[in-house]
């Protein structure tokens, strides 16, 4: 077994295989997220960590302990008897996303947008029990998705679904006194608790000519599909290199007549995993024909934060109001508490579920590393920590050959890592910087 991790076929049906000291357990081989082999990932104690994108479950429950993803996997009896290892399991197994938590609470109602964050904060509160009305209030037509696929996938039918028109619900306003929420139709909704999770927005271009046509942003799956639309066979010029625009290039460079990228700093993301990451995934796209005009100002762009700043526990300096996702900058426990703004799946999912449990009155305190990926023509750069305001990096491997770890140094201790196509390490120092242990500059050489 490969660090206790096996997988098995059992009637037909993958099963993982999972050795902690002297006991077997057994669950789905596949992670629900994207279909991640689990037996390639890091098992700690009884915690196992996906080799892709980090989620985490409990071997011995199959229970989702760490996100994106928001399913559980199945779960099998194992016995042993004379040496051997038996598994029993129905014939038919699918993942469940239903936790093994049987709490129960009193009625009430809670009103919130309907992001990931808002997502998660719902389906932990109906798993730890709360029967009461979940109002969630959204200007978008679609149920919860997966926002990190638009700049990926680029088709609306495989991203997300639409909503009935009269399900919809907008809010446009708060009365924190009275504690009510006021929608775009005129009716109010009164609250016990609500949870503000509005997510971000794109900047829009403040220069002559903005206002033309196609020149557009990437918000929803309605403008990811009319971008692929305008894009195809014709000249593309994309402003910014960071995630959204690197991916959105990525996935276009055989699609588009011609691509350009514009943008300010020397490398693509040259703030978040700097430039000798950046000089690699800009080669990568300039082998598919990609132009780059780094060091270029476009525009200036101005306007207040607009962030909420909550504490560890999600909660705002108004009672009974929480915020989660990218709309906060919150506590950063690699940065010294020190507050920060990651605009990321897993962490809005993170921030929603300690959301829910502290509407419960739980004293749940935000913990977990986060965790992010960039598909760039197939391959996937990950990333876990949180490398802000990092003073020297550590690079194991090869930059050129494309296979690579490298660890982000700050005040002498790693604070985050990133790799290409070195799985499942930076899983494995995700684990490490979530239990809290600190690897040290010499330790990373």
């Amino acid at each position: 077994m490969r660090n206790g991790l096996l997988e098995v076929t059992v009637a037909g049906y993958p099963v993982l295989l999972v050795r902690n000291r002297r006991e077997f357990r057994a669950l789905g081989s596949k992670c629900p997220h994207f279909g991640a082999p689990l037996s390639k990932g890091v098992l700690r104690g009884e915690r196992l960590r996906c080799p892709w994108h980090g989620a985490c479950f409990n071997i011995r429950t199959g229970d989702i302990e760490e996100y994106p993803a928001l399913d559980c996997i199945p779960s099998f009896k194992v016995t042993v008897e004379d040496g051997k290892v038996f598994i029993t399991a129905k014939r038919k197994g699918a993942p469940t996303s239903s936790s093994s938590s049987s709490a129960r609470c009193q009625r009430a109602e809670v009103s919130s947008p309907a992001g990931v964050a808002a997502l998660v904060c719902a389906e932990t509160l109906r798993q730890e029990g709360f029967t009461g009305r979940i109002i969630m209030a959204t200007k978008e037509k679609h149920v919860p998705y997966d926002k990190s696929k638009l700049s990926k996938v680029t088709m609306l039918s495989n991203v997300t679904r639409a909503i009935p028109a009269p399900s919809l619900l907008q809010a446009v306003s708060v009365d924190f006194q009275k504690q009510k929420v006021h929608f775009m139709d005129g009716s109010s909704q009164k609250y016990h608790q609500l949870l503000i999770a509005t997510g971000s927005h794109s900047g829009f271009l403040k220069v002559p000519g903005a206002d033309l046509q196609n020149i557009c942003t990437l918000q929803t799956p309605e403008e990811s599909s009319k971008i692929l639309e305008l894009a195809t066979g014709k000249n593309l010029v994309i402003v910014g290199a960071s995630f959204i625009g690197m991916e959105v290039a990525a996935f276009l460079s055989d699609r588009a007549g011609t691509i350009s990228v514009v943008e300010r700093e020397p490398f693509p993301y040259q703030h978040a995993l700097g430039p000798q990451v950046g000089g690699v995934a800009m080669k990568m796209l300039q082998n598919k024909g990609v132009k780059f005009h780094m060091k270029t100002e476009l525009c200036e762009l101005k306007g207040k934060d607009g962030k909420v700043s909550p504490a560890f526990h999600m909660q705002t300096n108004i009672p009974k109001v929480f915020a989660a996702g990218d709309v906060v900058t919150f506590p950063v426990a690699l940065l010294g508490g020190d507050r920060s703004s990651i605009h990321h799946q897993q962490v809005a999912e993170a921030h929603g579920r300690c959301a829910a449990l502290n509407m419960l009155g739980r004293g749940e305190e935000l913990h977990t590393v986060p965790y992010f990926w960039s598909t760039l023509l197939g391959k996937s750069i990950r990333y876990a920590g949180c490398g802000k305001g990092y003073t020297d990096t550590v690079v194991k491997g090869s930059l050129e050959q494309q296979k690579f770890l490298i660890f982000y140094i700050r005040d002498g201790h790693v604070t985050a890592a990133a790799s290409l196509n070195c799985d499942p390490m930076v899983s494995l120092i995700a684990e490490v910087l979530y239990l809290g242990k600190q690897i040290s500059k010499e330790e990373a050489e």
